[in-house]
C-alpha cells in the first residue's frame, strides 16, 4: 500500500511562518529536563534489570520443582549400580536381566522456571542427621526406599538391620549420621483383612475397614521424625468397604443388596482416615510428605491380557498429561490432603505434597516391563507399575532432598554443607 505522504507547513504560497516567541522554548526544555531526569533514574537501577520503562523482574520467585519436562542429557551419570553396595531388588533390576537399552537413564527433570540440582548424599545425610525417615506405604513406597538406599551408598555403607527378614519391613542405619532409613509395609494405609489368607491371589476379596488406620504405621509414628505416605494400585482389588464395623459398600464383589462403591470413594476414605489421624497424635512433630499417585503405563492391554510398556524414550509435555482414572486418583488424594494441610496448619503438623505424578506420566520408558526379573522365571505378567533401578524413580529423591532444604527456614533441618560427590557413571 503507498503511503500518503503528509504536507507540511511552508513560507511558499499563503503560508506563513508565524513569528517565534518565548513560549516556544518552554515545552522543549521542560520535555528535554524529563528526559534526562528519567535516564539517570534508570541508570541508577540498572543493576536491577531495568529496561526502559519495565517493571523489574523478581529473582527470588519460587519455582514449581514438579512442572516440567525430561530433557536427554547424553552425559547424565547414574547415581548408582547394580554393583553398588545396596540391595536393589530383582524385580526393579532392569540392567541385570538383560534390558537392552540405557536411554531411560539418561534423562533428568527439567522444571520450567529453574534447576533441579543433582541428589548430593553429603547434603541429604547431614539434613536428616539424628533423625528417623520412614516410607509408609506398598512396594512402589518401597522402590523410593531403595533407590534412596543406593543413592546414599556413595557416601555411606548402608547396614541392614531388618528384623525377622520380612523385606516389606525394612530398615537400614548409616552409623555416621545417626540416621535410620525405614520402610513400613502398609499399602492401603488402613486396617485390612483378608477372609481368605490360606488362599490368597490378586482377584481375593479383601475386607476394608475404611475409618481405621493401619496398626503397623500407627504404632510406629510417635518414634518417626519424617513420614513419606503413598499409596495407589492396591486400590483396585475386590473389597469389602467397612465403616464403623458395617459393611457400607464393595468394589468387585458382586453381591446383591450391596451398593457398589467406586475405588475413589475408597482412596478418599482411606487417605481421609490416615490424615486424620496423624493429624490427632499429640507426640508427633516431625514432618509429614504425601507422594502422589504414581500412574502405570499398560499398553495393548492389562497385565493379565497382553498389556506392556516396551517405549524407550518419554512422552513430550504436549504428549500427555494425567487424565481419565489416573487423574481422579490423584485429584482425590491432593484434595484430602489440601484439606489436612489446612487443619494441620493451625495445630503446628507439618505436611508437604511431594508432587510427582505430572513428571512420571512421561515416563512410560522407565518400567521393568519384562526386565525385572531372571528370564528363567517365565513369568507371562509384565510389570509397568514399579521403575527401573536405576531410573526416573530417582528423580522423586532429587526432589525430596530440595524440600528438605525448604524446611532449614522453618527450624526444622538443620543447614547442610553442600559438597558434590562422585557420581558412578553406567557407559
Amino acid at each position: 500500500m503507498k503511503a500518503n505522504p503528509i504536507q507540511l507547513p511552508t513560507t511558499n504560497g499563503n503560508l506563513h511562518k508565524p513569528p517565534i516567541t518565548s513560549k516556544h522554548f518552554i515545552l522543549p526544555t521542560i520535555t528535554l529536563a524529563l528526559l534526562i531526569t528519567i535516564h539517570l533514574y534508570l541508570g541508577n537501577f540498572s543493576g536491577l534489570g531495568l529496561t526502559g520503562l519495565a517493571t523489574p523482574v523478581a529473582k527470588d520467585v519460587k519455582c514449581n520443582l514438579f512442572q516440567g519436562s525430561w530433557v536427554f542429557d547424553d552425559e547424565r551419570e547414574t547415581y548408582y549400580t547394580n554393583e553398588t553396595k545396596c540391595i536393589i531388588d530383582d524385580r526393579q533390576n532392569c540392567m541385570k536381566y538383560g534390558r537392552p537399552d540405557t536411554d531411560f537413564m539418561k534423562w533428568r527433570w527439567k522444571p520450567d522456571d529453574c534447576e533441579l540440582p543433582e541428589f548430593d548424599a553429603v547434603e541429604f545425610l547431614e539434613a536428616v542427621r539424628g533423625k528417623t525417615l520412614a516410607f509408609i506405604g506398598d512396594s512402589v513406597g518401597r522402590n523410593q526406599m531403595q533407590s534412596l538406599v543406593c543413592m546414599l551408598a556413595s557416601e555411606a555403607n548402608p547396614i541392614d538391620v531388618t528384623k525377622g527378614g520380612d523385606t516389606r519391613f525394612r530398615r537400614w542405619n548409616f552409623p555416621n549420621y545417626n540416621f535410620t532409613l525405614v520402610a513400613i509395609w502398609s499399602p492401603l494405609l488402613v486396617k485390612t483383612r483378608d477372609p481368605n489368607i490360606g488362599n490368597f491371589t490378586r482377584n481375593s476379596l479383601m475386607n476394608i475397614y475404611l475409618d481405621e488406620p493401619d496398626e503397623e504405621w500407627t504404632s510406629q509414628i510417635e518414634n518417626l521424625d519424617i513420614v513419606i505416605f503413598s499409596a495407589g494400585q492396591w486400590f483396585f482389588r475386590p473389597f469389602m468397604y467397612y465403616e464403623k464395623g458395617e459393611i457400607v459398600g464393595c468394589h468387585f464383589c458382586n453381591q446383591e443388596n450391596i451398593t457398589d462403591l467406586t475405588v475413589y470413594y475408597a482412596y478418599q476414605m482411606a487417605f481421609r482416615t490416615t490424615f486424620t489421624t496423624l493429624l490427632n497424635l499429640h507426640n508427633f512433630t516431625g514432618l509429614a510428605f504425601l507422594r502422589t499417585f504414581s500412574p502405570q503405563h499398560f499398553e495393548n492391554g492389562n497385565y493379565n491380557d497382553g498389556g506392556n510398556c516396551v517405549r524407550t524414550r518419554p512422552f513430550a509435555k504436549q504428549e500427555m498429561r494425567l487424565d481419565g482414572f489416573k487423574l481422579e486418583m490423584y485429584s482425590t488424594q491432593v484434595n484430602e490432603f489440601k484439606a489436612a494441610k489446612q487443619e494441620g496448619e493451625k495445630k503446628g503438623v507439618k505436611l508437604r505434597l511431594l508432587d510427582t505424578s505430572d513428571a512420571m506420566i512421561m515416563r512410560p520408558d522407565g518400567h521393568p516391563n519384562h526386565y525385572g526379573h531372571p528370564a528363567s522365571d517365565n513369568k507371562s505378567y509384565p510389570d509397568c507399575v514399579h521403575w527401573c533401578m536405576p531410573g526416573p524413580v530417582d528423580t522423586w529423591n532429587e526432589f525430596l532432598l530440595e524440600m528438605l532444604k525448604m524446611e532449614e527456614g522453618e527450624g526444622f533441618i538443620k543447614g547442610a554443607p553442600q559438597r558434590n560427590t562422585t557420581k558412578l557413571n553406567l557407559r
